[in-house]
C-alpha cells in the first residue's frame, strides 16, 4: 500500500506539452496507447490527465526504480482502488503478465510498446511526429526553416521541441531507451538503413562487430518489428530480401557516418504512407507502390528532363505493375508531364506530406 500511496502523491506533469492530432476521450473506457518508444505517448495521456482531480487518479509507471526490487499484486491494488476511490488507473510501460488482472475502474489507460491483445480493449497505435504535428513545434513560421529543422531533427517529440542541436537529445534518448546490447545492435540496422537484406544477413554482419546468438537477435528482431522500430517492406519485384528502415530518419543517421542525404529523404517519404497505415511495397531503389496503383518516387533534387528520361526508361515496368500515377516527391520543385495514360506530378515534400495526410 505505501508504495501506491507513492504513486497517488507523485502525479508526473509534462514540461511542455504542444497538441498532437490524436486525443484520449473519456468514453475510452478501457484504452490501449501503444507504439514505439519515443512516440510521445505518455505525454499525452499527462495532458489528458489535467482535466481531472488528482484525487481520482493513480498513475503507475513500470519503469519507476521503486519497482526493481518491489512488485504490485492484482490484489492489493484492486483492494487499494476501491479504498481511495481511484476513478482513473494508468499503466504506464505497462509489459505482458506483469499483473494478473485488471482492477475494475471508470477509466484504465495502459500504454505500452506493442499492442495488448486483448478484445475488451479499445486501442491507438501512435506513431512519432508527422510533418504536420512537427510543424505546430516550431516557433517560427517560416516553412523552410520549419523543414530544414525537421531534416536535422526528425520526427520524436522531445527533440523536436528543442530548437538547439539535437544530438545531445539523440545521444540520451539512444542511452536510456536501448540496453547495450540492443544498442550494437541498431548501429549495424542503422548501417543498412533503407538497404534491402534478410535477417541472417543481419545476423552475418553483427556477429563480425560483437558477440551475439542467433537466437537473440532473432527475437529481438521480431520484438523491434512488433514494435516498429525496424520495418520491413516487402518487395514487388519478389527478389532476396526486404527493404529496412529505422523508424525515424534522423535518429538512423545519428547512428551512421556520412550517410546521403537522399537515404534521409526517402526513408522520409516511406515513412510518412506508413504513419498513415498505407500499405507500401517497393519498386525499385527509391520508389513505393501504394493503393489506386499510384507510384511514390523519391527525387529531391533531380531536374524535370531527368525524370522525364528516367520515365521513359522504366515505362514497361510501371505498365507492367499497373501503375496509373506517379507522385514525384522532392524538395522544391514542381511540374507535371504526361506519358500515354501515365500522369507525372512533381511536389515539394512539405505540400505532398501534408495534402496527403488530408487526403488518406
Amino acid at each position: 500500500m505505501e508504495l501506491l500511496e507513492y504513486y497517488e502523491a507523485q502525479l508526473p506533469k509534462n514540461e511542455i506539452f504542444i497538441p498532437r492530432k490524436y486525443h484520449i476521450s473519456k468514453d475510452d473506457r478501457k484504452l490501449n496507447i501503444f507504439g514505439v518508444r519515443g512516440a510521445g505517448k505518455t505525454a499525452i495521456v499527462l495532458d489528458y490527465l489535467l482535466e481531472h482531480n488528482n484525487e481520482q487518479i493513480l498513475y503507475i509507471d513500470f519503469e519507476n526504480p521503486n519497482l526493481i526490487l518491489n512488485s504490485i499484486e492484482s490484489d492489493i491494488l484492486k483492494r487499494y482502488i476501491i479504498k481511495n476511490n481511484i476513478d482513473i488507473l494508468v499503466l504506464d510501460h505497462y509489459s505482458d503478465a506483469l499483473l494478473s488482472s485488471f482492477p475494475s475502474v471508470q477509466q484504465l489507460i495502459v500504454i505500452t510498446h506493442i499492442s495488448i491483445e486483448k478484445n475488451s480493449f479499445s486501442s491507438k497505435e501512435l506513431f512519432p511526429l508527422d510533418y504536420e504535428e512537427f510543424l505546430a513545434f516550431e516557433n517560427s513560421s517560416i516553412q523552410k526553416r520549419g523543414f530544414n529543422h525537421f531534416i536535422r531533427s526528425g520526427t520524436l517529440p522531445a527533440i523536436a521541441r528543442s530548437q538547439k542541436s539535437s544530438h545531445l537529445g539523440m545521444k540520451n534518448f539512444f542511452q536510456s531507451s536501448f540496453n547495450i546490447q540492443e544498442q550494437k545492435l541498431l548501429l549495424i540496422l542503422a548501417q543498412h538503413h533503407t538497404k534491402y537484406i534478410t535477417i541472417n544477413q543481419i545476423y552475418t554482419f553483427a556477429k563480425e562487430k560483437f558477440k551475439i546468438s542467433k537466437d537473440w537477435l532473432y527475437k529481438t528482431i521480431k520484438e523491434f518489428t512488433k514494435e516498429k522500430i525496424v520495418i520491413f517492406l516487402e518487395n514487388s519485384q519478389k527478389q532476396s530480401g526486404k527493404k529496412m528502415l529505422l523508424f525515424d530518419f534522423a535518429f538512423a543517421k545519428y547512428l551512421t557516418i556520412g550517410e546521403p542525404f537522399i537515404i534521409q529523404f526517402d526513408s522520409m517519404i516511406a515513412l510518412t504512407l506508413i504513419k498513415n497505415n498505407i500499405y507500401i511495397e517497393t519498386l525499385g531503389i527509391h520508389s513505393y507502390i501504394i493503393n489506386n496503383n499510384e507510384l511514390i518516387i523519391s527525387a529531391p533534387f533531380e531536374s524535370e528532363d531527368s525524370l522525364w528520361v528516367k520515365s521513359q526508361n522504366r515505362f514497361n515496368l510501371y505498365k507492367e505493375h499497373q501503375i496509373e500515377k506517379v507522385t514525384i516527391v522532392t524538395v522544391s520543385s514542381r511540374y507535371q508531364y504526361d506519358i500515354e495514360k501515365i500522369g507525372f506530378e512533381a511536389l515539394p515534400f512539405d505540400e505532398w506530406s501534408i495534402i496527403y495526410q488530408e487526403n488518406s
